[in-house]
């Protein structure tokens, strides 16, 4: 038996035969060091071979990068490796959802505040009609995929510039329903101390999914909305009113700006209720923004949670969708979902401290 190894080829003499316990044919060698029947690698050549990939922006980069420490694997083989482990990955994930999450941190002390961060981008993936010389069907479609982070206070701190920055974060993708996006969430949140935060703040922008996985999982918590996506719904409102008067729009929206972020709310909801509509599309326009605060009017309480030190802002998940979209988004990428989420479960695993499952034999 040839094995590839971080050291090189390793060649072995290894029994093969029949088990007189089970009757079942094999290799004893191949089954206690947990390879399958034709498996040519190394298991610790995988966990750096895998490690590499999730660390670089394609399967060709990844191949370069091994290739630097002694590795010398195509990308054709690095996509093949991924799409294996990658479904054992998501094995193990949904596995793990049908238990208790145990905190991986039972020690320490409870946390003030837990924070879950939610948001959703668009991927581009093969349609049904890829491939196909002639066909009405879609060759490329977009679908969501859903990010959410979860993070705990004593995690946030700034740099020396005064830029915010974590210390660790958990992030969970999923395309899926939303309710078992926010299960996974869920599930790795309890896992990093939810369970026995002290108050729970989730934030986010007006997407109505999000608000629905928020009162499934997390029912009491706080919720608010993104204070920049917040900022952005006045500027449209602004806009709609004013035109293309840049002038007179900044001139109407910086004080409520200001008003919003700083506890005065209530006397701004007011004001935006009774605004005049006018005539065609700009109406429209404004009678959706009007709504829009209306539906989040709860979600605004920006200068009362930042007295008590709370994030008014979603952050830490744009840049995790950001990451995420940087490695997913690159020129010429068309994924399939197996495809995609097979290398996002081997991402998370290694993201969120799941890496060393994969290795075991169980």
């Amino acid at each position: 038996m040839q094995l590839r190894t971080a050291a090189g080829v390793v060649e072995l003499q290894v029994l093969y035969g029949q088990d007189p316990a089970d009757a079942h044919w094999g290799c004893p060698v191949r089954e206690r060091w947990g390879l399958t029947q034709h498996q040519q690698l190394s298991l610790a050549l995988e966990d750096k071979l895998a490690f590499t990939l999730t660390a670089t922006a394609t399967y060709a980069e990844a191949a370069a990068v091994a290739q630097k420490w002694g590795a010398d694997i195509s990308g054709a083989a690095l996509h093949a490796l991924t799409q294996r482990l990658g479904t054992r990955a998501e094995t193990r994930t949904q596995a793990r959802l049908a238990t208790v999450p145990v905190e991986r941190e039972p020690q320490r002390a409870p946390t003030p505040l837990a924070v879950l961060l939610l948001d959703g981008w668009q991927v581009r993936q093969r349609g049904p009609g890829w491939g196909a010389p002639e066909t009405e069907e879609n060759r490329v479609e977009w679908h969501e995929w859903k990010t959410g982070v979860y993070y705990r206070q004593e995690q946030a701190g700034t740099t020396a510039g005064g830029r915010g920055v974590l210390a660790e974060k958990l992030i969970v993708g999923w395309q899926g329903e939303p309710l078992e996006f926010g299960q996974r969430l869920h599930w790795e949140a309890l896992r990093g101390g939810l369970g026995r935060a002290q108050a729970r703040l989730v934030v986010a922008d007006g997407a109505p999914w999000i608000w629905n996985v928020a009162q499934d999982r997390w029912p009491g918590a706080t919720e608010l909305l993104d204070f920049y996506h917040a900022s952005q719904h006045l500027w449209d409102l602004g806009r709609a009113l004013h035109g293309q008067d840049a002038a007179a729009t900044a001139q109407w929206v910086e004080p409520r700006r200001h008003q919003l972020r700083h506890g005065q709310q209530q006397p701004l909801l007011t004001e935006l209720a009774t605004l005049p509509v006018p005539p065609g599309e700009a109406g429209k326009a404004v009678q959706r923004e009007q709504n829009y605060f209306v539906t989040h009017a709860r979600r605004l309480n920006y200068q009362e949670l930042h007295q008590r030190g709370w994030p008014i802002g979603s952050g830490a998940v744009e840049s995790a969708c950001r990451q995420r979209q940087c490695r997913f988004k690159r020129p010429g990428q068309f994924w399939t979902p197996n495809g995609m989420r097979h290398l996002s479960a081997l991402i998370e695993a290694r993201h969120n401290h799941h890496w060393e499952e994969l290795w075991n034999a169980s």
